[in-house]
Formats: structure tokens, C-alpha cells, sequence
């Protein structure tokens, strides 16, 4: 097997690593192409691949982690993780006990871990590295990788997410959710909808988005049917698919540009929480993105004609 067929049998987890510790597809691929570079560049023959382009692809992550972090801090409203389409999405860890780690919920929860912490949980808990792997990946002795392993299981334990177990629950309740908003049935969203649940918006200052998150299951559905009304004036339409792991939909404009990704977190059958991103810097890996104020505009100007 040639180096190029090597590695491209081991971009898929060399991606899913990458992309559960930056939370971000385009970093995620930028760290890749990197690990490919030193890849093609080394005149070195390691023993094994997988365990040299994962040290490799995690020490880059690791690094565009800290100073993504740094970014982050001056973010304009809440962040949230570039959602990724798993609909078609071949996984790794796809049959592994933290599939759920795809999740925009688990992204978030990861994002409450240092840097090095996160890359130790991800390599140990999603792709069960061993701890002498770890540590080469790390550059930490193997005792320093336990302690951080069972710190950082510790840190999700406390907060992580629930899902609907049954797949088809899930996926026959979004059905129901997206047929409500397309017909304006506030009723039927709101039966649809925990009490507590909340709507949050990510929109980067780069796109419109909500002033603040919306909670509480009659000013959620009030909200996104009325949203959702004025922008079938202008021929938006909901494209459900799954987005990290989870229901969740592609909003398009009338040329079927990406206006904005849904994911939907669903137990006991309600939905727990309605996450969206419309930062245009967030969607381009899903297709052409359309001009949110734009279609805002002219969604506003298509309900002022009508009333």
C-alpha cells in the first residue's frame, strides 16, 4: 500500500478526531491537509500509520484549539460547533458507546475541557486509544494521561447529554415538528415541545439572530411560527437531515442556498432544545450560503405587503 492509500484509508479518523476536538469542519479539514503534508513531507517509515497521523493530526488540533479559544472569546453572541451532515457521514466511532459525542450538546460540553484534556477524552473514551498511544499523541507520560482521562470523564459525566434512545422516535417526532412549522400550527409545536425548552441562535454577529435565547414551549413555538410564516413568503424551505448525529434541518432560500442548520435534542419524547446557526462562516462546507439579511429584508417587506 502506497503512502497516499494509507493515508486516505485513515482520513475519516483522522477527520472524526479532529473535528470532536476543534468543533469546527473547516479546522477540522485544515488540520488533515496538514497531517497529509507532514505526511508526504517525513522520510521517516513509522511502524504504524494509523498511530503516527493520529499523534499527528491531534498535536495540530491541539494547537489551533488554543488559539481558536482565544477567538472565541470575543464572539458576538453564543458560539456554537459548525454543524456537520451525518446523514451520509461514515463515522468511526459510529458504533462506539460515545457515538454521541458527534452531538452538538457533547461539542459543547467538550468545549468546558482544557485542551489537552479534551484531546486525552477523545482518544481514549470515543476511540478507545490505549494510554501508551495517548501519551506519544499528547506528549505526556502515561500517568499524566489516566489522571487527565478520569478528570475529563469526570467534567462530562456531570453534564452529559441525553438522547432519545429509539432512532425512530426520534426521527418520526422531528417529522411532526418540521410539518408543524411549515403549516403555522403554534398548537401542535408547542404539544411537540418541553416546558423548559430553549431556542438558541448562532449567528456571529454575521447574520440576524435572536437578541438573547428564547425558553419556555409557548414563546418558542409562538416564535418559530411566526419566523417561519414570514419566511415561506419568500420561498425559505426546510430540508430535514441529520446534523451531528441528531434530527435537525437545512433551511434554504428560493435558489437552495444554506440560510441556516437546526439540531434538535430530543427525550421522553419532547424537544429539549432547538439550536440554529446562521454564521455564514459556519455553513459554506454545506453548499452554497445564502445572504441572511437579504432574505431578511425581504422577508420583512413581503409581510408588510401582506398586512
Amino acid at each position: 500500500m502506497t503512502r497516499t492509500e494509507e493515508f486516505e484509508e485513515l482520513r475519516p479518523l483522522l477527520f472524526a478526531i479532529a473535528y470532536r476536538i476543534l468543533g469546527s469542519v473547516s479546522e477540522a479539514e485544515d488540520a488533515v491537509q496538514e497531517t497529509w503534508l507532514r505526511w508526504y513531507a517525513s522520510s521517516t517509515v513509522p511502524r504504524s500509520a494509523k498511530a503516527y497521523l493520529s499523534t499527528t493530526v491531534t498535536r495540530i488540533s491541539m494547537d489551533v484549539l488554543r488559539s481558536a479559544r482565544v477567538r472565541r472569546e470575543t464572539y458576538v453572541g453564543p458560539w456554537l460547533p459548525e454543524p456537520l451532515l451525518t446523514d451520509s457521514y461514515q463515522d468511526p466511532a459510529r458504533s462506539a458507546e460515545l457515538a454521541d459525542s458527534l452531538s452538538t450538546a457533547a461539542l459543547l460540553l467538550l468545549e468546558r475541557l482544557s485542551p489537552l484534556e479534551r484531546a486525552v477524552f477523545v482518544l481514549r473514551e470515543v476511540f478507545t486509544f490505549g494510554f501508551p498511544e495517548i501519551a506519544a499523541a499528547v506528549g505526556r507520560s502515561e500517568a499524566a494521561c489516566r489522571q487527565l482521562a478520569v478528570r475529563a470523564r469526570r467534567h462530562m459525566d456531570e453534564g452529559r447529554p441525553r438522547f432519545e434512545a429509539d432512532r425512530k422516535e426520534r426521527e418520526a417526532l422531528a417529522g411532526r415538528f418540521f410539518d408543524a412549522l411549515r403549516e403555522g400550527d403554534v398548537d401542535g409545536l408547542r404539544r411537540l415541545l418541553a416546558a423548559d425548552v430553549q431556542l438558541v441562535g448562532d449567528g456571529g454577529g454575521k447574520a440576524p439572530q435572536l437578541a438573547r435565547t428564547v425558553a419556555g414551549a409557548d414563546h418558542v413555538a409562538r416564535l418559530l411560527a411566526s419566523l417561519f410564516s414570514t419566511l415561506t413568503l419568500v420561498d425559505v424551505t426546510v430540508e430535514p437531515r441529520e446534523v451531528n448525529g441528531q434530527p435537525g434541518a437545512i433551511l434554504r432560500d428560493r435558489d437552495s442556498r444554506v440560510l441556516t442548520a437546526w439540531t434538535l435534542d430530543i427525550l421522553d419524547g419532547q424537544i429539549q432544545m432547538i439550536r440554529s446557526v446562521t454564521n455564514p462562516d459556519k455553513l459554506g462546507h454545506l453548499g452554497p450560503v445564502a445572504d441572511a439579511w437579504a432574505v431578511n429584508r425581504e422577508a420583512g417587506r413581503a409581510r408588510r405587503s401582506v398586512t
